[in-house]
């Protein structure tokens, strides 16, 4: 099962430096090192600031660019780690090893997996959905 884990944490102006800068560097490298070891890595990047972000809308057929993020908070995403774990146990167990977990939040979100078996979604197996008969397609709703 696959799971974006989305790193938040609070913006500050100015980036870190020097040691607290290779700190981190190596604290992040050495989680994909672990990760990758693993065989959950499936992909990972960081994000420029949202200040650098544009929201793009699209009202009555004209699409709309805004400078800036689509909301205001206190914490933005920062970067994410897209990854294969056996189930939400070991998504979050990955999750809080995240070198920003200790003073942001990583939220874990499972990857909707189109042309599977519908009930083998997350949510489902929760839920209890027993298992389709049949092949499912790509979800109406799209």
């Amino acid at each position: 099962m696959r799971y974006l884990l989305l790193i938040y944490t609070a913006e500050s102006m100015e980036p870190p430096t020097g040691e607290a800068a290779a700190a981190q560097i190596d604290a992040y490298d050495a989680f994909t090192r672990e990760i990758r070891a693993r065989g959950a890595y499936q992909a990972g990047e960081a994000l420029h600031p949202t200040s650098s972000a544009t929201t793009v809308r699209v009202r009555d057929g004209e699409t709309l660019a805004t400078d800036g993020p689509y909301a205001e908070t206190k914490e933005a995403l920062g970067g994410f780690y897209l990854i294969d774990a056996r189930d939400l146990d070991e998504a979050i167990e990955l999750a809080a090893k995240i070198p920003s977990a200790v003073h942001g939040a990583i939220e874990v979100r499972p990857i909707f997996e189109f042309g599977v078996d519908m009930s083998a979604q997350p949510e489902n197996v929760a839920a209890g959905v027993e298992p389709a008969t049949t092949e499912s397609a790509t979800p109406a709703m799209f």
